[in-house]
């Protein structure tokens, strides 16, 4: 294309009036918001904390970008929705993002692509790649975020499982076809307690829906339990966690873990509840609407479990038919009766997908890096810009009509405000959007997280 220096643009005219565009307004974003995700990080030190995960071989007299100035320049990337590296080398001259990296000369230029793609390829070669992480630092740093959120000591918590797919476009490492999803994909464990993010492991598509479960579970309850001893702990995860191993390790007496687990039907359950199932059928003919009935009975398979379990079934009839479901548990019925324990505990664990849903928006799936260390640190990035969104979320918008809103909700209302961005000796000044609508919800999140 041919090179032009046009500045001004003469548009079309609105009845009697000029329309021109110009550029000339100066420093200008469209992240006037993103000083709020500053102040979460403030209240967490989620940042001040991650540098502690990586080591850093470069020769301090040679680095122009320190490691923590390029971990906040890409979690704060991620967070505010620049996905890709090639997004910063656009972004390493914006001042906000300089500002809120902990750069301490604004006008100068940011971390380029080339430089976060060495950090991301982390201990490739000796000569290029001189920074590594640890990742069991990171794990112990996602675990220790979930405890300090706690002001006093809670007397139960809840981890929930799930695996999720993340399909592959490219030929990254251990690539593997699965016919559940129906596409070549990586299939993460996610574990959750609430809204906050415990676990994010990377794993082939070739592995077992609860492969790795019992080791990143013992870990977690480990880490738990040195600041919480007394606390009662119960994982809750569908059918695909419903394996001997990992039902065997909570019931151990050392571990103490209760579970609830989604049971896959099979004849023999059908046979169990048959009686309830026509009684839910003769129920749903006289009535016309979905009929339900529960029962509980102890239940063990012909090979695979080492004992006999409670299992709660739901015997439902449907317009469309019988849609029996079952949970096999170690919770008593005088903890949680039947229903109930389908009903309102069970059936929770669907929150979880939201959750899940909420990494693809800060960008989890991009995993095309040709090493499985290299993505499992862009997972570990997506996971940490989601737990500094979920600070921001806990912290500054508990009692706001976005209490509960999802993150890329939050992006688009809170973080993304135009404003002029006014650079002195002795301040930085935004002026943001004055028609922006949420004026009252933005002060409201202001004063939660400076107080």
């Amino acid at each position: 294309m041919t090179e032009c220096s046009q500045e001004t643009f003469a548009f079309t005219a609105h009845f009697s009036r000029r329309v021109e565009a110009a550029f000339t307004a100066g420093q200008v974003s469209s992240d006037g918001g993103s000083l709020l995700l500053r102040e979460a990080d403030r209240k967490i030190n989620l940042l001040g904390r991650l540098a502690a995960c990586f080591s850093d071989g470069r020769r301090p007299l040679l680095v122009k970008h320190q490691l923590p100035q390029m971990l906040a320049q890409r979690i704060y990337g991620l967070a505010l929705g620049y996905e890709d590296l090639n997004d910063h080398e656009q972004l390493r001259s914006d001042p906000l993002l300089a500002l809120l990296s902990g750069k301490r000369e604004l006008d100068e230029p940011l971390a380029g692509k080339s430089t976060l793609n060495r950090l991301e390829l982390t201990g490739r070669s000796a000569r290029y790649h001189k920074i590594v992480y640890s990742a069991e630092a990171m794990d112990r740093l996602l675990a220790d975020l979930f405890i300090e959120s706690h002001a006093a000591v809670p007397t139960e918590i809840v981890l929930d499982l799930d695996a999720t797919d993340i399909p592959l476009y490219g030929h990254q490492p251990e690539r593997f076809f699965h016919g559940y999803y129906d596409s070549y994909c990586y299939l993460p464990l996610y574990i959750f307690s609430g809204d906050q993010l415990l676990c994010a492991r990377l794993r082939p598509a070739n592995k077992d829906a609860a492969a790795g479960s019992v080791e990143e579970v013992s870990r977690i309850v480990a880490q738990v339990r040195e600041r919480w001893p007394e606390v009662k702990i119960i994982l809750r995860a569908d059918s695909g966690f419903c394996r001997e191993e990992l039902m065997a390790w909570c019931e151990r007496d050392d571990n103490r873990v209760d579970y609830a687990f989604g049971l896959a039907r099979n004849k023999r359950l059908g046979k169990i509840i048959g009686a309830q199932m026509h009684q839910a059928r003769v129920l749903h003919q006289s009535t016309g609407k979905a009929a339900r009935v529960f029962t509980e009975f102890q239940y063990k398979t012909r090979t695979s479990w080492s004992c006999a379990r409670r299992v709660v079934a739901k015997a439902e009839y449907l317009d469309k038919g019988e849609n029996p479901r079952f949970v096999v548990t170690s919770l008593t019925v005088e903890q949680w009766a039947a229903q109930n324990l389908y009903e309102k505990f069970y059936c929770a664990r669907g929150e979880m997908e939201n959750r899940i849903k909420e990494q693809m928006c800060l960008f989890a799936d991009r995993l095309s890096t040709d090493e499985m260390k290299g993505n499992q640190l862009r997972l570990y990035f997506s996971a940490l810009a989601y737990t500094l969104m979920e600070a921001l979320r806990r912290l500054g918008l508990k009692g706001t009509e976005w209490a509960e809103a999802q993150v890329d909700t939050i992006r688009l209302k809170l973080l993304k405000i135009g404003a002029l961005v006014r650079i002195s000796v002795r301040r930085v000044v935004l002026q943001l959007s004055s028609p922006y609508p949420w004026k009252d919800q933005y002060a409201a999140v202001f004063h939660a997280l400076r107080c």
